[in-house]
């Protein structure tokens, strides 16, 4: 399928779902259609809302605070996912050691922590980059621990024939082994990041797009609270885009589909 083909596609869905939407919020097709408005409100109202959003300024202050706790939180999760995984991956008998402790922190929920985090670092961003590290961490840690534990042995051996040292391969068999399985959980992870950042905000904060859903939630804005979500799925998909970016300069050697056969 082509790239042309493929959008065509994303769109014809979009403009399916919206379509029923309309359709449902307008016409007496699925039930009473004022019940339909207060639940779901109308394509057009959420459209204005965003509209009246961008055009009063008002949330470009949010998204800034948003973008910040999540880049934060994805950076340093990331960081420390790649950098606990690689070394749990060299150090076989360290991963044995703290194995559980690693399953029982991963099974922890994360809106329980949030609290917590909020009683440590307080009302700022801090408490809310928090909360995304610790959803980023551990997507990245097991994907990049995967990664490195099956790099082809063959390879590993002719590498070492070859007379490369410790640094050697990690620079040249480990981390090129590691980095597809690192790049397919940051796509994860960006959602992930973002997800804690407004999680944080909905608890408590007094900016940010968490802040906005809630603030709409508490006055029974329907269309402020879907307003507010696709501003943020839009968001998400933006700061995924960059990732994938990042992805196709870092990822050139690796052969696309069908080469090297």
């Amino acid at each position: 399928m082509s790239r042309g083909q493929l959008l065509a596609w994303r769109i014809a869905v979009a403009v399916v779902l919206i379509g029923g939407w309309h359709i449902a919020s307008n016409y007496p097709v699925f039930g009473d259609v004022k019940t339909i408005r207060f639940f779901f409100s109308t394509p057009g109202d959420v459209a204005l809302k965003i509209w009246k959003f961008f055009a009063t300024g008002m949330i470009w202050k949010h998204l800034w605070i948003t973008l910040e706790e999540t880049l934060l939180a994805f950076v340093i999760g990331a960081g420390a996912g790649v950098a606990v995984g690689f070394w749990f991956a060299r150090q076989p008998r360290v991963a044995a050691v703290f194995d559980p402790y690693v399953k029982m922190a991963n099974a922890l929920p994360r809106v329980v922590l949030a609290p917590i985090f909020m009683l440590w670092f307080g009302l700022g961003i801090w408490s809310k980059v928090a909360l995304g590290v610790t959803l980023v961490f551990f997507i990245v840690f097991f994907n990049v621990y995967q990664g490195v534990k099956e790099v082809s042995p063959v390879v590993l051996a002719n590498a070492r024939m070859l007379g490369m040292n410790e640094r050697q391969l990690l620079r040249h068999v480990y981390w090129p082994s590691a980095l597809s399985w690192m790049f397919s959980s940051l796509h994860t992870s960006v959602g992930f990041a973002l997800v804690g950042a407004v999680v944080g905000e909905y608890l408590g904060a007094a900016s940010g797009l968490g802040y906005v859903i809630h603030e709409a939630e508490g006055t029974f804005d329907v269309t402020g609270v879907f307003a507010g979500m696709v501003v943020l799925s839009a968001f998400v998909l933006i700061v995924d885009h960059g990732v994938t970016l990042i992805e196709g300069r870092l990822m050139k050697w690796r052969p696309g589909a069908g080469e090297g056969r």
